[in-house]
């Protein structure tokens, strides 16, 4: 039960409106109890007086009770399911958005480990989980509780006896079985949890290489491996609907047994009434009607071992340590950077071989560095240093001859624009993805910028509001590389790093976009990892690196004079 008590402190935030839907559960659970009671009472009292009796029975009171629980009973149903689901909504809203900004900071060492498909599971249907918590565990405990006190003391007033012995059974009820139908459904509970994230990490997996996978000839043999999880998940779901039933057979029995014993003990007499009549009748019904309210919870702590699984799954998510802490000193952006790299060395986690090594570089603010080497080489890494992604193991890296380390997360990304391998389009608008980089754009801006990248193509259908899609699936890789350029010129910061940016272009694109570079850059300090040579000559410096080091830096003179690295790599076009 420990691993609920994070999210449970969540639940405080709106303690009166799922107070108020407990309340709402109470109400209609009494009023649906006190209909079926005043009915049964109400129609044995009208059976038992005859046509005799019918001038001096009082029909009006009890048939009016009878209406007004009808209404209570309808009423408070409704308003107990809208406040109780918009309860639980906005505590499913502070646990995703908490969720989040736990991962956040994560990205990308913390979540190395952990498959797409996987975490997305986690963060979508292992949260969502959670509203078991109070919709399916706590509500309908408390209610059951107050409801048999309620009960028991409402009853009292006609048999001590029968009351408690009434009260007894529901209580015994609630103390003996919820806690073995968890104990049942607790493996069952995790495994569905399991299943579910495996089947859906493959089927991600599955939709997202499907054309890799009918290439090689893979898809018949992970279509079936997708198959037996999912045959695996059916079953443990059968399993758990077979305990769904025996939990509602063992209440209906306990239930009927309370009938048995009330109607036995009844018809001996209730309070001082030796010929009960009609009231036997009342605490038959009152057994029946309160039964109703033991009904969830058997199934509630059933499902209590899926939810403590989820929880338990999400726990291991957010309780994970940063590896980059960035302090909360706020600084100003500067207008010029200079970047100082002293015997920095850096390696993955779980690899021996060091990605960096001993790395030494010097980077005058407005100078252009172009950055060279073969696949693997330690380019992209060294950008990653420079973003924080991961902090090196050894030597230091200076901005403005300042720690790096010593910058807030907001100055740092402020500082520096950047233009990823790998592009991320949001399934939004064109105007909602570059307004990522510039917020306060105007869509003058936004067009300027989209032209002066060669995109303006883009706005032809829906001009800014055209609807890019998941992943921007209908842009080529070339597109989507201007795209990432036109967010890092809207971005506009002192320092640009730029990770293959002419990738995917052909050579007419390719010289525009570095002619468009080259003018928008020329006050900026810029690093560009390429493995293309066109355009090298006007980089300031050249480094080439191979196996995470610099084995040669000089301008594209220089360099060709070496007869070196560089030289070889000029020599094969």
């Amino acid at each position: 039960m420990r691993v609920l008590a994070p999210y449970l402190a969540l639940y405080k935030r709106h303690k009166w409106l799922l107070s108020l839907g407990v309340i709402l559960a109470i109400v209609t659970l009494l009023a649906s109890i006190g209909l079926i009671t005043l009915s049964g009472w109400f129609l044995s009292a009208s059976a038992a007086v005859g046509f005799a009796g019918a001038y001096t029975f009082n029909y009006m009171l009890p048939a009016a009770g009878v209406r007004g629980a009808a209404i209570v009973r309808t009423a408070g149903r409704y308003f107990e399911r809208l406040v109780s689901h918009d309860a639980t909504f906005r505590v499913l809203q502070h646990l995703r958005v908490f969720t989040f900004s736990k991962l956040m900071p994560l990205s990308p060492a913390g979540l190395a480990r952990f498959r797409q498909g996987d975490l997305l599971n986690r963060v979508v249907a292992d949260v969502d989980t959670l509203d078991h918590l109070y919709l399916r565990v706590i509500s309908p405990l408390v209610s059951a509780l107050v409801v048999i006190a309620v009960v028991t003391f409402g009853l009292s007033f006609l048999d001590i006896t029968l009351a408690l012995t009434l009260g007894g059974i529901m209580l015994l009820t609630l103390v003996a079985l919820p806690p073995l139908f968890y104990r049942a459904g607790k493996p069952t509970g995790e495994s569905l949890t399991q299943l579910r994230g495996e089947y859906r990490q493959q089927l991600t997996s599955w939709l997202h290489g499907q054309a890799e996978l009918s290439i090689f000839g893979a898809s018949t043999r992970y279509r079936e491996q997708m198959e037996q999880t999912e045959l695996s998940w059916h079953e443990a779901q059968r399993r758990q609907s077979e305990l769904s039933a025996l939990s509602q057979a063992l209440m209906l029995l306990m239930g009927s047994a309370a009938v048995i014993v009330m109607l036995w003990m009844a018809a001996g007499g209730v309070g001082d009434n030796s010929q009960p009549g009609p009231l036997i009748a009342l605490f038959v019904f009152c057994a029946l009607a309160a039964f109703e309210a033991l009904a969830p919870v058997t199934a509630a702590f059933q499902h209590l071992g899926q939810v403590m699984a989820s929880a338990a799954r999400i726990t291991e998510l957010t309780e994970q340590k940063p590896e980059v802490d960035f302090p909360q000193t706020a600084a100003e952006v500067p207008g010029q950077m200079s970047l100082t790299l002293n015997n920095v060395s850096f390696s993955y986690p779980q690899q021996t071989q060091p990605a960096l090594a001993n790395i030494h570089l010097q980077v005058n603010a407005g100078e252009h560095i172009a950055i060279l080497g073969r696949t693997g080489c330690g380019k992209s890494t060294l950008l990653q240093l420079l973003t924080r992604a991961w902090d090196p193991q050894q030597g230091e890296l200076l901005l403005n001859q300042q720690p790096i380390a010593a910058l807030d997360e907001i100055t740092l990304r402020r500082s520096m624009s950047v233009v990823p391998q790998r592009v991320h389009l949001f399934s939004a608008t064109l105007r909602d993805n570059l307004l990522l980089a510039a917020p306060g754009a105007t869509d003058d801006e936004l067009t300027t910028v989209l032209t002066r990248t060669g995109l303006d193509k883009l706005l032809d259908d829906s001009g800014l509001n055209s609807w890019l899609g998941e992943g921007g699936r209908q842009l080529s890789g070339g597109e989507l590389r201007r795209l990432a350029i036109a967010r890092a010129l809207l971005h506009d910061a002192p320092l640009m790093l730029l990770d293959e940016p002419t990738e995917g272009l052909d050579a007419t694109t390719e010289s525009q976009i570095l002619d468009l570079l080259a003018d928008v850059m020329r006050d900026k300090t810029v690093l560009m990892v390429t493995h293309r040579l066109r355009g090298l000559a006007r980089f300031e410096k050249i480094i080439v690196m191979d196996n995470g080091h610099i084995i040669e830096q000089g301008n594209h003179a220089e360099l060709l004079a070496q007869q070196g690295r560089y030289y070889q790599f000029r020599q094969r076009i």
